[in-house]
């Protein structure tokens, strides 16, 4: 994925949790949004998503494929009803 396109589509999910990322060769990261990184010198940019056993996974923006949210929508009920 082109690195503005995931920039622009991580910004939003930074810090939030049930963000999974799928990369380009089928891998598949699903949590908390917790850095990117874009304009150091010498590294490339990359996302560190918290998965929920507590492993840091670095993903570089060129190895995306997907963003997928899978919280509810705003105003979305969150209880099922009897």
């Amino acid at each position: 994925m082109e690195i503005t396109k995931a920039l622009t589509a991580l910004q939003p999910l930074y810090g939030k949790g049930n963000i999974e990322i799928v990369t380009s060769n089928g891998i598949r990261v699903r949590g908390i949004v917790r850095s990117m990184k874009t304009t150091h010198a010498l590294s490339t940019p990359s996302v560190k998503v918290e998965r929920a056993d507590g492993e840091i996974v670095k993903i570089p923006f060129s190895s995306i494929a997907e963003i997928i949210n899978h919280n509810p929508p705003l105003g979305a009920a969150t209880s099922a009803r009897a």
